[in-house]
């Protein structure tokens, strides 16, 4: 059947990565350093992977192709679900962190938790949830918290915490996201991701929703290393 689907530019091409990390019906894979269209009865023809492309490799073609398999995309998401995480994959990769006596010790002191709001998790929060108004946002990657001893004061601290995972969990953050964009007068926004490239999904997904919104935000992005460290 004749129908629309995307074309990936293998020339334009960087080997980023994020269009992988967009298309959530896991029709694209990265071989050989470059984004390759695996399986075209996965695209729906949506584009979701389009505004991730930061060289604009991709784009839409009319051409033959398979329909769209709707249960099959279905199944492939359920089996990634149920399957364990690649030992390929750098956000899995072992590493121990030393922490001096000084670090140690710090647990027998108690430091305020700065979170203002509940719930947390980007797909459970209200869109109309009274503490949007006129908000700072911090938008977050679930392990950040874990990984820096200092999060809640340099990065929670004023703002109303949003969280999730681009690589476990199912859907996409940009609609969620876009609706409390419109929906409120949000004053900033502050991205925060660990130094693994499963993260970049959550930085695409504030920058697409951003775009549908309609608005001018200001926005900030932050990277937290696996040993503490937050970069900018």
């Amino acid at each position: 059947m004749k129908r629309r689907i995307i074309r990936i530019d293998g020339e334009r091409c960087n080997g980023c990565g994020a269009c992988a990390r967009a298309c959530h019906e896991g029709a694209i894979e990265m071989i050989k350093g470059k984004a390759v269209l695996t399986r075209e009865d996965y695209c729906d023809g949506l584009g979701d992977c389009l505004p991730a492309c930061p060289t604009n490799a991709i784009s839409f073609e009319e051409r033959e192709a398979p329909a769209y398999d709707e249960e099959a995309v279905s199944r492939a998401k359920q089996q990634r679900q149920e399957a364990k995480l690649p030992c390929g994959c750098p956000g899995t990769s072992s590493r121990t962190i030393k922490r001096d006596a000084s670090v140690r010790a710090a647990r027998q002191s108690s430091s305020p938790s700065r979170l203002s709001q509940w719930p947390v998790q980007i797909k459970l929060v209200p869109v109309n949830a009274p503490y949007f108004e006129d908000a700072e946002l911090l938008i977050a990657a679930d392990c950040t918290a874990f990984a820096c001893g200092g999060f809640h004061n340099e990065l929670m601290r004023g703002r109303i915490t949003l969280i999730g995972c681009p690589k476990l969990d199912e859907g996409d953050y940009s609609v969620k996201l876009t609706a409390i964009l419109r929906s409120n007068p949000i004053r900033s926004i502050t991205v925060a991701g660990m130094e693994v490239p499963c993260c970049g999904g959550l930085e695409n997904a504030v920058k697409r929703a951003l775009r549908a919104s309609g608005k001018s935000i200001p926005l900030q992005v932050f990277t937290v290393t696996t040993d503490g460290r937050i970069l900018n």
